[in-house]
């Protein structure tokens, strides 16, 4: 079986716990979740969203005012917890406010990752098919028969095998999409092959990419926001809110309350999981925690050790440039957003500010 078809089951919202009595031994009980553990949906269309005090969840009170001047001393803009789908920290800062639009930068790759599986279930396209039957022949400078070997699952996975080396690692260019590996033989962060899943996307779909997202996720699950062309990368803008309402459906397994956007459960788990092993911290655009090693944008490197050393084993995060943080802790039915500046590393993605970050959200939850 390829490393891709690896399966990851993420915790069902509805499952039932079940432990035995320690009393006696002479049967198991069955708990069945409270209404405070069931996952909240906030509404589409009102600016409604309940909240959860810190109180209640037994979270340490002190250690709000120093994630917060943490925060602040960091360039951001906009902070959000929440725990079982409710609001419990909501924080801007400087003069953002919640109705402003911030860049998602890669974060964004997320969305790609959700719209593809949903195209693939629609029957639009396979990530198994090569690339070429939607870019056409010459999409790059290889020769035909090496870049018919690369397939939307290497785009999806980064590992094309592209020329990662080149002036311009945005370019989409033929003149910029050279041949350095065999395709599935070498990870690299390669923001050009992702770029090329949108035009994959419009190409299968017959129509634009963006119009199919608004449809099948930004509306469903009412977020706002749009894609903005910058040079060759198509970027994400939406409010903190939106971006913690995507984080929700990815926490319920790609349910928005009772309606499935996504029901292809083997690509939901394989995408939120280990895609291949050059990089296991790496599924379907998703970074993910608490994997034997890791490599980084930029690097060729391989990194022993967990990505976020300060973060539970669990999370899944969509990371974006300037510390564009998007955190999905299943075990804990948590959902953290960061929007704002660069937090001092200047990288596309995971960053030192990760493991600071997440020292003073664990001081907040204990």
């Amino acid at each position: 079986m390829s490393a891709h078809k690896l399966i990851w089951a993420l915790p069902l919202v509805a499952a039932i716990f079940i432990g035995c009595s320690k009393d006696s031994g002479a049967s198991d009980e069955i708990e069945m979740p409270t209404e405070n553990d069931a996952l909240y949906f906030p509404p589409i269309s009102t600016d409604i969203w309940e909240k959860i005090a810190l109180q209640d969840l037994n979270w340490d009170e002190t250690a709000e005012k120093p994630l917060y001047d943490f925060l602040e001393a960091h360039d951001t803009d906009a902070f959000i917890i929440l725990k079982n789908g409710k609001i419990v920290i909501e924080k801007y800062f400087g003069g953002f406010t919640k109705d402003q639009n911030h860049a998602w930068n890669s974060a964004g790759k997320t969305l790609t990752a959700f719209t593809l599986g949903i195209a693939q279930e629609e029957g639009h396209l396979s990530i198994e098919d090569s690339s070429q039957e939607y870019l056409g022949e010459g999409w790059s400078s290889l020769i035909s028969q090496q870049e018919e070997q690369i397939s939307i699952w290497n785009h999806l996975t980064m590992t094309t095998g592209l020329d990662y080396g080149v002036d311009n690692t945005f370019c989409t260019d033929p003149e910029c999409l050279l041949y350095k590996n065999d395709a599935g033989t070498f990870w690299f962060y390669h923001n050009a092959t992702y770029t090329l899943l949108d035009e994959i996307l419009t190409n299968a779909l017959n129509q634009d990419f963006r119009d199919y997202f608004n449809a099948k996720i930004r509306d469903k699950i009412g977020m706002q926001g749009l894609w903005v062309s910058l040079s060759y990368n198509n970027v994400y803008f939406s409010t903190a809110r939106s971006m913690a309402r995507f984080g929700l459906l990815n926490l319920n397994n790609g349910i928005w309350e009772s309606e499935a956007l996504l029901s292809d459960t083997v690509y939901l788990d394989a995408m939120l999981n280990t895609s291949q092993q050059l990089n296991p911290a790496y599924g379907y655009l998703w970074w993910l925690n608490g994997k034997s090693s890791f490599r980084m944008p930029g690097s060729e490197e391989s990194y022993p050790g967990t990505l976020m050393a300060n973060a539970p084993e669990d999370l899944v995060a969509g990371l974006g440039k300037n510390d564009q943080k998007l955190y999905i802790v299943p075990s804990q039915k948590l959902v953290i957003v960061r929007m704002g500046g660069d937090a001092g590393q200047l990288q596309l993605g995971p960053s030192s500010f990760d493991n600071e970050l997440w020292s003073k959200i664990n001081a907040l939850i204990k």
